[in-house]
């Protein structure tokens, strides 16, 4: 992991120090609301539907075990609202979206975005969060506004065995280059950015404003391959190819030129038309023609003044070599080999790696009775635990949810696996239907439309039987409460849309759509399979969709690879007029909503 210089400890310290300033001039009346709020934004503090929100940065979503524990500590002791403000929610609740139970607090959430949210802490706490935050060199820095946002990566970076090469040392130095720019701080729009080094994308980089993935030339020089404009949302979009190979040194440069071209194009008359991916789609050549001009200015008369040096990088580089372990290695195979259900874990959740004597590890936060990423106080503590006794204390949070454990020995596999199951960590379900994507949706979310997590808990308790979920395969089910798309539902092999209809709540259901990975192939969006279905009505249909697909895939004898087809590659091969009709079947009453 990157380790914090004095420098950057300082700067988070007097981060947190501004806002406990700022936090109390608002309090005393110094400051109006609309100037206050601008400021926490900065710092990652929202007001939500019932209370303020923190999302906290988890830059390329790796974690340490100390790092865990202290948002342990922030659910135990922080994500507390008063009681009366917490039992006027659950009425509110109650009044405008019906009994739901799910309002729960002394909790963090794993986000799509490899961050962590925490959505019961008082404001007038909020100081002191962050000044916890700090003691572990963790902020919530640039995870809110228009400004460059968390960079994201592939969860498995650095320990991949297709990796070309590791691409969080160049995360690190565009964190580093992207925190507080001062041009880039009030752009039109948010923007986001994922690297891969890898030949399998993990990181949906297609889907990103500036999509990067890490190559080596016919000459193995290190490059990039560039990709702008991606995005979800109102207008699904994937990201335009405009560098097939730049040299690794003038990354920041290169994106200076996007983002600068960007700053001085974008929309800012229309929210709705303002991210870089509308600039893009209108402007195609012209837009990459101005950024190869702008970044030819910059290189030659600016003098390249964001070229990365060798010696700069070798110092980040530094950081992200394997940690060391104080268990001895060896190539021992795993015990417990003969336990079926130990057997069914290594398949599903554990991941080959670079070291042969070594696993990535994914603990399962998919599980009844919490939403998708969510974790309790105690589970965030015992997932700190694990990570420090066998992941050499440093964790990944993933795109999909949950946690991983990056440098496991393969002989501790089986007992990293008793205490994961002991937990709740272990469900082997990774890939699977039932380890869906969930934003919070309008249980706690002001912008959503709809409820995303007891559509998500209805579909889950329907999957339940291993066998099942095996027998299936991989399944990708992404359910967002509204267009904004926190929950991914246009990449989603199904995906599950919160709408609005008259004051309630409607869900349109997407088949087809693929976050740019091997199996789900070429990054592109769901199609709607028809007019919007009932909450009621919504595990009924995936039902229907899936019966279809077992019905109509290719089996495992008629397979070259001794596999049944996978629920894609049903889909591709035989259209979306089969599962439109199923679908539509599974209809309660006259649609609602076209």
């Amino acid at each position: 992991m990157y380790q914090y210089t004095e420098f950057d400890r300082q700067f988070v310290k007097l981060r947190a120090a501004q806002h406990r300033d700022q936090l109390e001039r608002w309090q005393k009346g110094q400051l109006a609301d609309e100037e206050f709020r601008p400021l926490r934004l900065q710092n990652g503090w929202y007001i939500q539907r019932y209370a303020p929100m923190l999302r906290v940065a988890v830059p390329y979503g790796e974690i340490s075990s100390k790092q865990l524990s202290v948002l342990a500590q922030i659910a135990r002791d922080y994500d507390q609202p008063e009681p009366e403000l917490f039992a006027k929610a659950q009425t509110q609740q109650d009044l405008l979206l019906g009994p739901s139970p799910r309002l729960i607090k002394g909790y963090g959430h794993f986000t799509t975005r490899q961050n962590v949210q925490f959505n019961w802490i008082p404001l007038d706490k909020s100081a002191d969060v962050m000044d916890l935050l700090a003691t572990v060199d963790m902020h919530g820095i640039q995870t809110s506004g228009n400004c460059i946002r968390n960079i994201t990566t592939d969860e498995l970076a650095g320990v991949a065995a297709d990796e070309v090469v590791d691409p969080r040392p160049y995360a690190e130095i565009l964190r580093q280059w992207s925190t507080l720019h001062p041009e880039f701080a009030y752009l039109p729009r948010k923007f986001k950015i994922a690297i891969t080094g890898a030949t399998e994308d993990r990181a949906a980089i297609g889907w990103h404003d500036v999509g990067l993935q890490l190559v080596k030339n016919a000459q193995a020089e290190v490059g990039f391959k560039v990709w702008v404009g991606g995005g979800m949302g109102r207008t699904p979009i994937i990201g335009s190819l405009v560098r097939e190979f730049l040299p690794w040194q003038q990354i920041m440069n290169y994106l200076e030129a996007v983002v600068r071209v960007y700053n001085r194009w974008g929309r800012r008359d229309n929210i709705y038309k303002a991210r870089i991916k509308i600039l893009v789609k209108a402007e195609g050549q012209r837009y990459i023609d101005e950024v190869e001009a702008e970044f030819l200015q910059i290189i030659t008369i600016d003098g390249a003044p964001h070229t990365i040096a060798q010696t700069e990088f070798d110092r980040v580089a530094a950081c992200f070599v394997e940690p060391q372990s104080t268990v001895q290695k060896t190539a021992s195979t795993p015990t417990g080999q003969e336990d079926p259900s130990f057997k069914r874990w290594l398949q599903q959740n554990v991941a080959a790696h670079k070291n042969p004597l070594l696993r990535a590890v994914t603990l399962s936060f998919k599980r009844l009775g919490l939403a998708p990423g969510d974790a309790t106080a105690d589970q965030l503590q015992a997932a700190s635990q694990l990570t420090a006794q066998y992941s050499r204390g440093e964790a990944r949070v993933t795109h999909s949810q949950n946690l991983v454990l990056p440098w496991v020995n393969q002989d501790q596999l089986h007992a990293l696996w008793q205490e994961a199951k002991a937990l709740g960590f272990a469900n082997p379900n990774i890939g699977l239907l039932n380890d869906m994507i969930a934003c919070p949706g309008g249980d706690y979310c002001a912008l959503a439309n709809a409820r995303a997590i007891p559509v998500a808990a209805s579909i889950s308790e329907r999957y339940q039987d291993l066998d099942e979920l095996d027998d299936l395969g991989p399944i990708d089910l992404h359910i967002s409460g509204c267009i904004n798309s926190c929950g991914h539902h246009h990449s989603g092999h199904i995906g599950i849309l919160g709408v609005d209809k008259d004051g309630k709540e409607w869900y349109q259901v997407t088949l087809g759509g693929s976050d740019g990975s091997t199996l789900s192939g070429t990054a592109g969006a769901g199609k709607v399979v028809g007019p919007s279905f009932s909450a009621a009505e919504v595990p009924e249909v995936i039902e229907a969709v899936i019966n279809k697909y077992v019905q109509l895939r290719m089996p495992a004898d008629n397979q070259q690879d001794g596999r049944a087809e996978y629920f894609i590659e049903t889909l591709r091969r035989v259209g979306q007029e089969p599962f439109k009709l199923a679908a539509n079947a599974a209809r309660h009453s006259e649609p609602a909503l076209a």
